[in-house]
């Protein structure tokens, strides 16, 4: 079965987490107080080791205060530039 994960997408997302939780002033156990999620959890979703689930997902975006469309949306202005930024391959 192919994977599902998308490499630029996760890298994507580890970055626009990593900036929004830094501009909230908070370190990874601070915000995992404040969405109700593990550190661990934060770390490797910050690392690209790990994708949300839409729960965990809707969980961060109420802990950093901010709306999930706009997450969303900054999210895919990142993914866009990963892409571009991303070598040809073959």
């Amino acid at each position: 079965m192919r994977s599902t994960q998308d490499p630029a997408l996760l890298k994507a997302f580890a970055a626009e987490l990593k900036a929004r939780r830094a501009e909230r002033g908070f370190n990874q156990e601070e915000l995992g107080f404040a969405s109700g999620l593990n550190r661990t959890f934060i770390a490797k979703l910050e690392t690209g080791t790990s994708s949300p689930s839409l729960t965990s997902l809707v969980l961060l975006c109420n802990g950093l205060e901010t709306d999930p469309a706009e997450l969303m949306h900054s999210l895919m202005k990142r993914y866009r530039k990963e892409l571009r930024a991303k070598p040809a391959t073959g």
